[in-house]
């Protein structure tokens, strides 16, 4: 007869299974954190380049980190997937915190696959894109992956798919990060160009539809991957690049101090941070900064120092279309995006690029209720066969569309030239800004004196015994009829003319007495932008 076994003993047998039952679970997880071996991670560390995890780290605040499906395992099978199912599938997904809010994010793990995208692993990402849409909080992507895992075939290109979807639906709605850390080549760097802005690090970051080899193979050029899909030339040529770094480290860390710049979603504002710089404070060097000859060139970065709290900003696609600026700010502790001519490039005229990337931007900040300060100092838009030939007109008309469309507070600051089109083009009252200022150096008008009198007067210089003389003369007229400072605010274009050392009270004043602004759209689908 087997005797009845005591209190003791079944506590003791119950104990026994639960502790070993955790010691397995451990075991379980720290090979799923661990990774596939030390190897892998020397090779990783070889390159120049951190771990998913080490990423994951220095991304969001310590101890943060809450991961999604660390189990999840592949079910495919051929070519020895069958003998290979790593947990996380080579993608870890999760959510955090950065300054405290809630942060989802996903990131590739070359160690495994070489973070190639697989039915599992894109499921994961899916799903947490799914849930930072449900619960309207910023996703990151840490890209490092070699694109559709081959072995997989067609579900591994339905699972792309399912990310440039979700992109789609999300993009408005949450902020929307990639960070390219390694290669994103073919379908892959699809997502990364729906997304609101790329992170790129220099000699270990690809971006690229076709390879080299495929380049060569099909064209007989011969480049290598840096030079066709590198940092620099996405942040110099392509412009698919906002932002490029040295190394990995500085990168996350302005992707944190980017996320502290943007709401959660597009129902809530960007983080109020209070300030030390007085919101009157007086800005007498702006009135040695900026010449008065409207044909000196100047730095216009040294303005916006001098306007923004402690001369702090992010300057975003900083080194694509250098002559026109857009950045991230806060004025009076409030999230501001600054779009400014750069008199330093090209005069500070608009062309094809520079409107692209300034409606990029102004979309992106009307979508996240950030309110814009436009500051002018614009000859015109580009002059050339060229610039006409590729399309000036549709891609001026796109920055056109985007202020007129935008709802958020705008302020526009006329500091020199204001010509033509483009003076429209960039959110004059007549399209919608909610307030205009100008400087005593403003000059407002459809071209320049030189041009106008070379249009208005061609006959009379002809005949004239002097032309030089005359043309001297009637410039002359002509900016004292209609380009004085003041023409603009007689006729109600101009709300104010402002000494320039009181442009930072003035700019506060305004976007403070703007920030209950409501504007009403008409009902529609959506609207039909040029492209």
């Amino acid at each position: 007869m087997i005797p009845e076994p005591t209190h003791q003993s079944t506590d003791t047998a119950i104990s026994t299974s639960a502790r070993t039952l955790v010691a397995e679970l451990n075991a379980r997880r720290a090979e799923a954190h661990n990774g596939p071996n030390e190897s892998a991670t020397l090779a990783q560390h070889k390159k120049g380049k951190l771990t998913a995890r080490e990423r994951i780290d220095r991304l969001l605040d310590p101890g943060s980190f809450n991961e999604v499906e660390s189990f999840r395992r592949h079910r495919a099978s051929g070519f020895g997937l069958e003998d290979k199912k790593p947990y996380t599938d080579g993608v870890v997904t999760g959510w955090g915190t950065v300054e405290g809010r809630t942060v989802f994010l996903y990131a590739h793990d070359f160690r495994i696959f070489g973070g190639s995208l697989g039915e599992a692993h894109a499921a994961k990402i899916h799903k947490i894109m799914d849930m930072a849409l449900s619960v309207g909080a910023p996703i990151v992507s840490l890209n490092d992956g070699a694109g559709a895992r081959i072995q997989e075939g067609v579900t591994a290109l339905a699972g792309y798919g399912g990310i440039f979807q979700r992109n789609t639906k999300a993009s408005g709605i949450i902020p929307q990060i990639s960070v390219i850390l390694g290669p994103c080549a073919g379908g892959a760097a699809y997502a990364p160009a729906l997304t609101d802005f790329v992170f790129m690090v220099r000699n270990t970051s690809q971006m690229f539809i076709t390879g080299p080899d495929v380049i060569h193979a099909v064209t007989g050029e011969k480049v290598t991957h840096n030079a066709l899909g590198g940092a620099d030339i996405h942040a110099e040529t392509s412009g698919v690049a906002h932002f490029s770094y040295d190394d990995e480290v500085s990168c996350l860390e302005d992707v944190r101090y980017l996320l502290s710049l943007l709401p959660s979603n597009n129902e809530e504002y960007p983080p109020f941070e209070p300030t030390a710089d007085p919101l009157d404070r007086s800005c007498e060097s702006l009135l040695d900064i900026v010449p008065s000859n409207g044909r000196q060139p100047y730095d216009m970065r040294a303005v916006i120092e001098k306007l923004v709290d402690d001369g702090d900003y992010l300057e975003v696609q900083e080194r694509w279309a250098p002559n026109v600026i857009c950045a991230l700010t806060r004025l009076g502790g409030h999230v501001a995006g600054i779009v400014a001519n750069q008199p330093n490039h090209l005069a500070g005229v608009l062309n094809i690029d520079a409107s692209e990337k300034a409606a990029r931007f102004v979309q992106l900040c009307d979508a996240f209720n950030i309110p814009l300060v436009t500051l002018l100092d614009v000859p015109g838009f580009l002059p050339g066969v060229d610039q006409e030939h590729s399309g000036i007109i549709r891609h001026g008309a796109k920055l056109l569309y985007a202020y007129c469309n935008a709802t958020v507070p705008r302020v526009q600051l006329i500091i020199r030239k204001a010509y033509g089109g483009a003076y429209i083009v960039m959110d004059s009252r007549s399209i919608g800004a909610d307030l205009a200022y100008a400087w005593p150096t403003n000059e407002i008008a459809v071209m320049g004196a030189e041009a106008a009198v070379n249009v208005l007067y061609r006959k009379q210089l002809a005949e004239s015994a002097d032309p030089d003389t005359s043309r001297v003369s009637l410039i002359k007229h002509y900016q004292h009829e209609l380009m004085h400072p003041y023409y603009a605010a007689e006729r109600g274009l101009v709300d104010d003319v402002i000494n320039p050392s009181e442009t930072r009270k003035t700019l506060t004043r305004a976007l403070a007495m703007l920030q209950t602004k409501k504007t009403p759209l008409p009902q529609r689908k959506h609207g039909n932008p040029p492209e």
